[in-house]
């Protein structure tokens, strides 16, 4: 019997595109809040378990591997029943690798943890700027990415649309989606939105995130 256990938060960006795997392999799991506030990622326990005290963490009977791309990749590769998630085609995995990739360095880094750890972590309420025009340019790639196509890597729902949409979803805490604009990305969260265990997986804690910061007043530098 499958024993696996999740740490990590809700409004995590990074957990939620794992509950969205795990959901979409109707995997069972213990899911394990991790209080980062209370600095709960510091603890000796946790740092055993995973040295950059990251969330996600997954627990795999007695293994464990953190990163939201290297813990979905392999469970699809682990525990799928065929490999439409994270294609084997050499092609079809490149693309979806790539669009991995852009979520991790792109969107995360430079669209999410760049506004969170100074709002969040060192009680800043005023951004650069440049943080602003970093989102307008992720949600300008993303509309690009969908042009001609339903998912986010091809006609396919993949791992790549579980990460990416678990950021992007996430980035109207900072700048809210213009519709109109992006009317593409707009069409692509509502078809996702329809999938049966998208709110308890994602929008739940894509909510709760943007509550979060609502609540710091954080504004942009003009």
């Amino acid at each position: 019997m499958v024993k696996l256990t999740l740490y990590g938060l809700d409004p995590s960006p990074p957990v939620r595109a794992v509950k969205l795997t795990l959901a979409a392999l109707n995997l069972t799991y213990e899911y394990v809040n991790v209080d980062i506030v209370a600095r709960a990622q510091l603890s000796p326990d946790y740092l055993e378990k995973n040295p950059q005290h990251t969330v996600p963490t997954l627990e795999d009977d007695g293994h464990y591997i953190w990163d939201s791309h290297a813990i979905i990749a392999y469970l699809v590769s682990k525990y799928a029943d065929s490999d439409a998630l994270y294609p084997k085609d050499p092609l079809q995995r490149a693309v979806v690798d790539q669009r991995l990739h852009f979520e991790s360095g792109v969107v995360f880094a430079n669209g999410i943890r760049s506004i969170s750890k100074s709002v969040l972590f060192q009680g800043q309420t005023k951004v650069p700027k440049e943080r602003y025009d970093a989102i307008i340019e992720i949600y300008d790639f993303v509309e690009t990415f969908l042009k001609g196509q339903d998912y986010i890597a091809g006609n396919q729902l993949t791992i790549a649309d579980f990460s990416l949409v678990s950021s992007v979803a996430s980035l109207e805490a900072f700048v809210a989606l213009d519709t109109t604009k992006y009317p593409r990305i707009g069409a692509w969260i509502k078809k996702l939105e329809q999938l049966p265990y998208y709110e308890e997986a994602n929008g739940k804690g894509a909510r709760q995130l943007v509550a979060i910061f609502k609540k710091t007043n954080f504004t942009f530098e003009t």
